[in-house]
This record gives C-alpha cells, sequence and structure tokens, in this order.
C-alpha cells in the first residue's frame, strides 16, 4: 500500500531564483542512465547534481518528460546539452523502441518516486510531537474492563474526558522530552502511538461519568495514563513538498534521532530544535555542519582540547584577552557534515530526514542556513 502511494505523494516542485543560469553537474556524471527498480527521482539526480534539491532544473526543459515522476524502471535517460548550455535530461526515444512493452506493462503506481515516502510516512501519520500542556488537556486512559494494569485489543477502556460516539482515536504515550541544548528549554513531548479505540460511549466531565472506548488495534500494550487524540488529527499526508531553502536565517541543532541513536546516516529521521516559530516549513532543505575540534597552542606546541593538560586548560590565557600566557585556545569554524530535509513542522521542533552524507550524522551537530 506504500507503494502505491509514494508516486502520488512526492509530487514534489520548487524554484531557486537565485541559483545561476548553469546548472553545474557532477564530473563523474554519466551520459546515460538506465533507471533500476527501487530508484527515487533524488537518487537519480545525486549521480548528476551534488545539489540534488535541484533536481527540477534538470529535469524542465525537457519536452520529453513532462512529468519527471512518470519515468519507470527501464526507462533509459540521457544527459545532453541545449544551445546555451545548460544540461538536463531526455528520455533516450531509441533505446524505449527497443522495449516497446514497459510503458503498457507498467502500472501508474510503479512510477518511480521522488523521496522513499515508506521511511518517514510513520512520521508523517503517527509520531508526534506535542507540547505537555496539550497533552495534558486531552481525555486520558483510567482503566478497564478487568483489572489489568496492561491493556489489548478487544479490552475496554475507561477514560477521563468526553469522547464522540463512534468516533476512533489514536491511543498515545508520552515519551521521551525535547530539550534545546542552549537554553534548556523543554521544547515538545514525544507522542508515541500505542493503539487505537473507538468510542461507543460518550462521557461526562461535570459528574465525573468516564467514557468508554474498545481498544481496536494494540501496537503496544496500552496503560493508565495514556491518553487519546481523534484518529487522523496532525495525520494527514501532504499532497505536495516544495524543496526550498527557508526565507529566513536558521540556526538550529539536531537533538534528537527517531532510532535513539547519537549517530546515524542517510536516510535517518531526526528531530531539529527549530519549526514554525522559526519560520520553517516542510520540504525546506538545511545544511548540516560540526564544529571542528579546539585546539590548545602552549610552549609545547597544538593540542586538541581533550588532549592538553589540566595546568593548559586552566591557564588559558584566552578568556582574558592576554595574548602573553602559556597557552591559547583556538576555536575552529564549523564544517558541513550532510543535509536534511524537514517533512513536518511543530512549534518549536521539526522533523527532518538525513538526505546527504559527508559524514556521520550526530546529535548535536548543527543544522543552518545562511542568507
Amino acid at each position: 500500500m506504500i507503494k502505491k502511494l509514494t508516486a502520488a505523494v512526492f509530487a514534489l516542485s520548487m524554484a531557486f531564483p537565485s541559483i545561476a543560469d548553469v546548472l553545474q553537474v557532477r564530473q563523474d556524471a554519466p551520459d546515460e542512465y538506465v533507471v533500476q527498480e527501487g530508484d527515487t527521482l533524488w537518487d537519480i539526480s545525486s549521480i548528476y547534481l551534488d545539489q540534488p534539491w535541484l533536481w527540477p532544473q534538470l529535469w524542465r526543459l525537457n519536452p520529453q518528460i513532462d512529468n519527471p515522476h512518470l519515468i519507470y524502471p527501464g526507462d533509459k535517460l540521457s544527459l545532453v546539452y541545449d544551445e546555451e548550455g545548460r544540461p538536463m535530461l531526455v528520455m533516450n526515444q531509441k533505446y524505449k523502441k527497443l522495449s516497446p512493452t514497459i510503458r503498457k506493462t507498467m502500472k501508474k503506481s510503479d512510477a518511480v518516486p521522488t523521496l522513499p515516502l515508506e521511511i518517514i510516512r510513520p512520521y508523517l501519520t503517527y509520531e508526534q510531537a506535542l507540547s505537555n500542556e496539550y497533552i495534558l488537556q486531552q481525555p486520558v486512559v483510567l482503566g478497564a474492563n478487568e483489572s489489568v494494569k496492561n491493556f489489548q485489543s478487544d479490552h475496554i477502556v475507561y477514560v477521563k474526558g468526553d469522547l464522540e460516539r463512534s468516533r476512533f482515536y489514536g491511543v498515545y504515550r508520552k515519551g521521551d522530552a525535547y530539550v534545546d541544548p542552549t537554553t534548556e528549554e523543554v521544547l515538545a513531548h514525544e507522542a508515541i502511538l500505542v493503539g487505537t479505540a473507538k468510542a461507543f460511549r460518550t462521557g461526562d466531565m461535570e459528574n465525573a461519568v468516564a467514557a468508554s472506548a474498545r481498544l481496536k488495534n494494540v501496537k503496544r500494550e496500552v496503560k493508565q495514563g495514556d491518553f487519546l487524540l481523534p484518529a487522523f488529527e496532525g495525520q494527514s499526508l501532504p499532497a505536495f513538498f516544495t524543496l526550498t531553502r527557508p526565507e529566513a536565517e536558521v540556526n538550529g541543532t539536531i537533538i534528537a534521532s527517531a532510532n535513539k541513536l547519537r549517530e546515524f546516516s542517510k536516510l535517518d529521521v531526526v528531530i531539529i530544535n527549530k519549526g514554525k516559530f522559526d519560520s520553517l516549513k516542510p520540504g525546506n532543505i538545511l545544511d548540516i555542519s560540526r564544529t571542528s575540534p579546539t585546539v590548545i597552542v602552549s610552549e609545547e606546541g597544538a593540542k586538541y582540547k581533550e588532549d592538553a593538560s589540566r595546568y593548559e586548560k586552566t591557564f588559558d590565557g584566552s578568556w582574558l584577552g592576554n595574548e602573553d600566557q602559556t597557552s591559547k585556545t583556538w576555536k575552529m569554524p564549523a564544517e558541513k557534515v550532510g543535509e536534511l530535509m524537514v517533512f513536518k513542522v511543530y512549534d518549536k521542533v521539526s522533523y527532518a530526514l538525513v538526505v546527504k552524507t559527508l559524514r556521520p550524522i550526530r546529535v548535536g551537530d548543527e543544522v543552518n542556513v545562511n542568507l
């Protein structure tokens, strides 16, 4: 079912008016490429461009491919240049004639998608980042029709809150806090979907009458204290992602990862400490950078900070502005280590997909766009 959705959901487009007229193609880009099973437009564009989010510029001049989303495994693409020296990918017509049945037998759902939807779909449709205040306002599970602490499918659960009869709800558990590393502010809490339920009895908060719902699909055992949200609230799949750089300057940090590891790679999902309040939008492309290791220079020469002695660290004169001290700290610049695409935005945090890595990405790496 996921594969059937990919081509429709990821109909991406973008415009970069500030980009130079001549698109820069990678030096190792092939003259021809045969589309493979499992390819995405992002993958193909990465073969030709160092900045694959610029892929529409590579396809938009092509009269043979009005909709680049409708290319299929087996299609042969050729890199050509127009009379002004601008590169573009075209369909190799001669190659198509050798395989006349390809387009007749391929279903529309087999068209090459822009990005692998199956990776981020759970985060688009289920996982959420919510404020503690918002969570506290939602209906909460009090107990069940049996004296157990963990509830399974078909259990009846009783809920503190007013539910709408016959409506489906997602049952969520409050997860980890997303904390800003600089201000230590709690930006949001992870909301983990543990199951679904259908309400069959409304509640009455004023008279302390619990609402009732039957658990339908339980991913994890439901517990007292879990909260409910109407099904599909905050879970809609976007029809389009417009890949762009943010309109305002962004300087943030990767504060967590979906896999709970501290180091991750391409196509992993991460959480950053910037959101709607920072003018971020789904489809924004950000650079990932990392500050190079600090160096302390003393009479014994240059050493990385972790290798310097306690004396060299303690008597670092740079904080006094004294050039005559025995050692001085040199702060190194940040270097780019990858790129990410924001795909789900909340007030103060966003979910993003790592789309390019030059080094393994880590929690604590900076995300930025400097205009």
